[in-house]
């Protein structure tokens, strides 16, 4: 059962995802200050919410293109988040890395937006973590489309030898940008095809904010107890494109009523009317911790907006 408190966090975190994800559409075109492609987890921000909090501070993520939610969830830098999508040198990485990969050591989190680069990076680093003999895990995060490339398998079958303490935690949208799940891969489900003795795999409902955060706290404990790897499939939804601010229900590959159905499965508003009805919080507490974040996303992109650019001499820094 999941406290009162861990719920109030969970509807937090998810938004702040939501709120700055729709800040960032409503400016992105019309403005065209982030000039970096977007991909937005609107639709998905559960995941990221519940890994977290489920995580430990020493813990490390590594992420793929998706990875504003895992980012903002995990307390990165918010300023410095919307100065790197504007370009800034007082972004994360100094306006050179944009939306896709942001990175961040001080917040444990690595981004890249090359299909499944980063799972054999977090399989590296609980590498590390078992020869230094240090408790951390590393949670890979990434979408359907990522187990389709060998370097997952790769990373799977060293992770489960040498059983490393990496937690991989699989986003399934359905989609690969613009193509469905049943054509590309074969009828049977994800998880049944990565339960194998050496690693427990399951599958839940990921957007069911406080199933998925207990979920990853026991698997976390696992990973931490056992010292091996772990597999979770959380079925979720992106309701915008692939990339980009806008909805794409006229592209050909899915349907208004498809995403209208997903819509009503909406993880913020499934948890939101959970707190109402459990008496935790009022329609009218909801309403101030949304405005809360409608004020320090606006504040933070016209503070983005005033920042100086990059200075010119540093050019040439991290070309190789």
């Amino acid at each position: 059962m999941t406290s009162p408190e861990i719920k109030k966090k969970l509807l937090d975190l998810m938004l702040k995802v939501r709120v700055t994800e729709e800040k960032i559409a409503e400016v992105y075109a019309k403005e065209q200050q982030m000039r970096t492609p977007t991909h937005l987890s609107i639709g998905q921000e559960a995941v990221a919410a519940a890994l977290s909090l489920a995580l430990q501070p020493q813990d490390q993520v590594f992420v793929g293109h998706r990875c504003h939610a895992a980012y903002l969830a995990r307390g990165g830098d918010f300023q410095g988040f919307f100065d790197e999508l504007c370009g800034r040198g007082s972004g994360i990485c100094g306006g050179r890395a944009g939306s896709a990969h942001l990175t961040d050591p001080a917040a444990g989190i690595y981004a890249s937006p090359i299909l499944s680069a980063m799972i054999p990076v977090a399989v590296g680093a609980a590498m590390s973590f078992k020869m230094d003999s240090k408790p951390q895990v590393a949670a890979a995060v990434f979408g359907d489309a990522a187990i389709e490339e060998g370097v997952f398998a790769e990373s799977v079958n060293f992770a489960v030898t040498n059983q490393l303490p990496v937690l991989f935690l699989c986003e399934n949208n359905l989609y690969s940008t613009h193509t469905p799940l049943p054509v590309r891969q074969p009828a049977s489900k994800i998880y049944e095809r990565m339960s194998i003795p050496e690693m427990k795999a399951k599958q839940i409902d990921g957007n069911d904010a406080c199933l998925v955060y207990e979920t990853l706290k026991e698997a976390l404990t696992g990973i931490r107890l056992l010292k091996g790897p772990l597999f979770i499939e959380c079925l979720t939804y992106r309701v915008r494109e692939h990339v980009g601010p806008l909805f794409d229900y006229d592209r050909g590959y899915r349907t208004k009523e498809e995403v209208d159905e997903w819509s009503k499965r909406c993880p913020v508003a499934r948890l939101t009317q959970e707190l109402i009805d459990e008496n935790i919080l009022s329609s009218s507490q909801v309403q101030t911790m949304t405005e809360e974040w409608k004020s320090k996303a606006n504040d933070a992109y016209a503070a983005a907006l005033k920042a100086p650019w990059p200075d010119t001499g540093t050019l040439e820094a991290y070309v190789y």
